[in-house]
C-alpha cells in the first residue's frame, strides 16, 4: 500500500498516510483538528485546504468556485493524497480556540447536601481493627471489612483485590489504625485501598462531555475544593459537528466506533493532564470519575453501539450506564478508578440534562421552571417538585454555525454582536477576541435576524424585500444573500455573507425551539404566563442576548427579571454527584421522574413549529413586546 507524507503549514508539522487517507485524516494524524461539520461528506465546505505542492485525487470539490479549485483550493475530506503533499490550513477550517463556558454563571442555591455532611464518592473512613490473637484468628481482610462496615453502618462493602497486596504490612505498620479509602461503585462500596490515618487529600474529576465542548473540573473531595478547570472543542468535531453525523461514522465507518471514543478520551486525557501538571499531582492521585453528557456521548465515550438512538423508535442502548472502571476505559486517572456517567431519560435528553436539572434544585421548589439548554441541540425540561416534563428539537447546530457558510462556533474572530442600520446600508459588527471577522457564531446570527428584520431588509417569513435600498443585498450562488462585511474587513479576504436560505434555516430553528416549549406547556395544559423563571444553561447560552432572542421568537415573551443564567450546568451538577452519594441518588430520581415528550409523535409539534415560522410567530399576541 502506497505511503506519502503530508505536511501542514503554517505549523510545519508532517505526517504519514497510506493509501486512501485523506487530508482531512491526515490532520488529524498531525493534532490540527480541522472543521468537519457535515462528517467527512463533503457537503458544508468548512474544512478547506491550499494545496502548495504535489497532488491530490479530488472526489468532488463542493461549492469551491473554479477560480479557487484554480488557485488550489480543496474539501480536504474529499482530498487523497497521490504523493508528497503541502498542504495550507487557513484560520477559518480550524476549530482551535473557541470559547469554552468552563464554571462561570449565577451558582443556584440548590446544593443537595449543603444541610448534612456529604459523603463524596470516595471517601476515607478511619478505622480501628482488633489485632488478632489466638482466640480470634480471622484473616486481616476479614477484620478490616468488619471494622469499616460497623463504621459506615452497612454491610455492603467489599475489598478489592488490589487493596489486599500490602495489607498485612499496611495493618502492622499502623498498629491496626488505619484510613480505608471506600469507593462507591456498583450498587455496593469497595474498600479500594487502605493506608495510613489521615494521610493525603483525595482527588476526583467532574466532567462535561458536550457534542461541542469538553470541561474537566479536578476537585479534592474531603475539602470540597475546586483545585483547577480546564476546557477545550471536543476533538470528535473532525467527524462531524452534530451527534446524528458522528452516529454515521460510528456505524457505518469499520473503525468509527474505536475513531469517535479515542478521541473523546483524547480530549478529556488532554485537559486532564494539563490540570494535574498545574497541581503537582499523579494521574494515580485521582481515584473517582463522574461524567456528565447526552445520550449519544455517553455511549461513545463508552464504546457502546450507539446505532438505534437515531432510528425510530430511538432507542438507547442504556440511559443509566453502570460505572466502569478507568483502566479498562482508557482513562488517564487511577486504573482502579470508577467512573460514573450520570443517567439520561432518551435518546436526546442525557446526563447533561439530568445533571442541569439537579444543579438548579429545580425538581425540589414549587416555581413552575423552564429550564433550557441551546446547544448543539436544544433540550428543555419543564416543571417543579411535583412534575417534570422533557423534550429535544434539533436546533442548535444551526446556532453553532452548522448549516450556514459562513457560520462558526465562538473562536477568535466570529461575529457575536450585529447592528444594522434601517435599509440595511451600515453595518457594525462585534467579535470574540476584537479581532477581524472571518465568521458569524450562534449569538452573532440570533442578532443578525432581529436587526435585518428591524431594518426592512427581510420580512417577517425572512425574505428579503422586493427592492431592497442597499449594495449589501444582492444575487449569490446560492439565491440572494446579504453581505455582512466586505472583503477588505474580513479576516479571510473574502465577502462574508448571508443567505436568504441560511436565514430561513436559522428560523426554523429557532422556531423548533419555540414549538418545543409550547408542546411541553400544551401537554400540560398551561399557558406560557405559567411559568415562573426561565433558566438559561450552557456555553452558548451565556452569551445569548434575551432581548433579540425573544424579538426574533426563539424564547417566550416574559419580563426580562424571570431568566437567568447559570453556566455550564452540565460538569457543575457532575461535580455534585462527585461530592455526595446523596446528589447521585437524587439524579437518579430526577430522570426517573422525568416524562419525555417524542416531539415526532402527534401533531400538536408541528402545527406549532409551522405557527413559529415566522419573526417572531404567526400569532403576534404571544409576543406584544415586540413591534412589528
Amino acid at each position: 500500500m502506497s505511503e506519502h507524507a503530508v505536511r501542514f503549514l503554517p505549523d510545519d508539522v508532517a505526517v504519514a498516510v497510506t493509501g486512501g487517507e485523506s487530508l482531512l485524516v491526515a490532520a488529524a494524524k498531525a493534532g490540527i483538528p480541522v472543521r468537519g461539520s457535515c462528517g467527512g461528506k463533503g457537503a458544508c465546505g468548512k474544512c478547506r485546504m491550499r494545496v502548495r505542492e504535489g497532488r491530490v485525487a479530488a472526489a468532488g470539490y463542493g461549492k469551491l468556485t473554479g477560480e479557487e479549485i484554480s488557485a488550489g483550493w480543496v474539501l480536504s475530506c474529499q482530498s487523497v493524497p497521490e504523493s508528497d503533499v503541502v498542504a495550507e490550513v487557513p484560520p477559518e477550517s480550524r476549530l482551535s480556540a473557541h470559547r469554552v463556558e468552563q464554571a462561570d454563571g449565577v451558582v443556584a442555591d440548590s446544593d443537595p447536601c449543603r444541610e448534612e455532611i456529604c459523603e463524596p464518592l470516595l471517601r476515607r473512613v478511619e478505622v480501628a481493627c482488633p489485632p488478632p490473637t489466638l482466640d480470634d484468628a480471622r484473616d486481616d481482610a476479614a477484620r478490616l471489612l468488619a471494622a469499616v462496615r460497623q463504621v459506615t453502618g452497612t454491610d455492603a462493602v467489599d475489598l478489592e483485590p488490589a487493596a489486599l497486596r500490602d495489607l498485612p504490612a499496611v495493618l502492622r505498620a499502623h498498629d491496626w489504625r488505619v484510613g480505608a479509602l471506600l469507593a462507591e461503585g456498583n450498587c455496593r462500596s469497595t474498600v479500594a485501598a487502605v493506608d495510613g490515618p489521615g494521610e493525603g487529600p483525595l482527588y476526583g474529576l467532574a466532567v462535561d462531555i458536550g457534542t461541542t465542548t469538553v470541561v474537566v473540573h479536578l476537585v479534592e473531595l474531603t475539602g470540597r475544593t475546586t483545585v483547577g478547570t480546564r476546557g477545550s472543542y471536543n476533538q470528535q468535531a473532525v467527524y462531524g459537528d452534530d451527534v446524528i453525523s458522528r452516529i454515521i461514522h460510528a456505524t457505518e465507518t469499520p473503525s468509527g466506533r474505536d475513531d469517535l471514543q479515542k478521541a473523546v478520551l483524547a480530549t478529556i486525557n488532554d485537559l486532564t493532564v494539563q490540570l494535574l501538571r498545574q497541581a503537582g499531582l499523579q494521574p494515580a492521585d485521582v481515584r473517582v470519575a463522574v461524567c456528565a453528557g447526552n445520550t449519544t456521548m455517553t455511549h461513545l465515550f463508552l464504546g457502546i453501539d450507539p446505532a438505534y438512538i437515531r432510528l425510530e423508535p430511538y432507542t438507547p442502548a442504556v440511559n443509566d450506564p453502570p460505572p466502569v472502571r478507568a483502566g479498562d476505559l482508557g482513562l488517564d486517572i487511577h486504573p482502579g478508578a470508577w467512573v460514573h456517567c450520570l443517567p439520561g431519560i432518551a435518546s436526546y435528553v442525557g446526563g447533561d440534562i439530568t445533571a442541569g436539572v439537579l444543579f438548579t434544585g429545580m425538581a425540589r421548589q414549587n416555581p413552575l421552571t423552564l429550564f433550557v439548554d441551546i446547544g448543539t441541540n436544544g433540550e428543555m425540561v419543564l416543571g417543579n417538585s411535583e412534575w417534570l416534563v422533557a423534550c429535544s428539537c434539533s436546533a442548535g447546530p444551526a446556532f453553532e454555525g452548522s448549516g450556514v457558510k459562513f457560520g462558526m462556533r465562538a473562536m477568535e474572530g466570529a461575529i457575536e454582536r450585529v447592528t444594522v442600520s434601517p435599509g440595511g446600508g451600515l453595518v457594525e459588527v462585534a467579535t470574540v477576541g476584537n479581532t477581524a471577522p472571518v465568521g458569524i457564531c450562534g449569538s452573532g446570527l440570533i442578532d443578525l435576524l432581529g436587526a435585518l428584520r428591524r431594518a426592512g431588509v427581510i420580512d417577517r417569513s425572512g425574505q428579503f424585500a422586493a427592492e431592497p435600498d442597499t449594495p449589501r443585498v444582492r444575487e449569490g450562488e446560492e439565491g440572494r444573500e446579504f453581505v455582512l462585511v466586505w472583503g477588505h474587513a474580513a479576516g479571510r479576504g473574502t465577502d462574508i455573507t448571508v443567505s436568504e436560505a441560511e436565514i430561513k434555516n436559522l428560523i426554523r430553528a429557532k422556531g423548533a425551539v419555540f414549538a418545543g416549549i409550547r408542546t411541553m406547556l400544551k401537554m400540560v395544559g398551561l399557558p406560557v404566563e405559567a411559568i415562573e423563571r426561565i433558566i438559561i444553561a450552557g456555553g452558548f447560552g451565556r452569551y445569548i442576548n434575551i432581548k433579540e432572542a425573544i424579538a426574533i421568537g426563539l424564547l417566550p415573551d416574559l419580563p426580562i427579571e424571570k431568566y437567568s443564567y447559570v453556566g455550564n450546568s452540565s460538569v457543575k451538577g457532575a461535580r455534585q454527584v462527585l461530592l455526595s452519594r446523596r446528589a447521585r441518588d437524587e439524579v437518579r430520581q430526577v430522570a426517573g421522574r422525568m416524562t419525555y415528550l417524542e416531539l415526532s409523535v402527534g401533531n400538536d409539534f408541528f402545527d406549532e413549529f409551522v405557527s413559529a415560522l415566522f419573526l417572531p410567530h404567526t400569532d403576534m399576541t404571544l409576543f406584544p413586546s415586540v413591534q412589528d
